[in-house]
């Protein structure tokens, strides 16, 4: 990890919960918690194993890359 106040440790994090608000949260209805919460784990698992990212050459962030 890097110094404190640095704020790339926490870029990755931020991106994605820019990305949850962005692309879900806002454009949803959601009628009660268990609602919320299964969509929520649906995003999630769609965001890791079936989105692909730019960053990754368009490859999803659960797929490793090579070094």
């Amino acid at each position: 990890m890097s110094r404190a106040v640095c704020p790339y440790d926490n870029a990755p994090m931020e991106r994605f919960f820019n990305t949850l608000k962005c692309e879900f949260i806002y454009s949803h209805t959601f009628h009660n918690y268990d609602d919320l919460n299964k969509k929520i784990i649906n995003f999630v698992k769609h965001y890791n194993y079936k989105r692909p990212h730019t960053l990754n050459n368009g490859m999803t962030p659960s797929i490793k890359r090579e070094v």
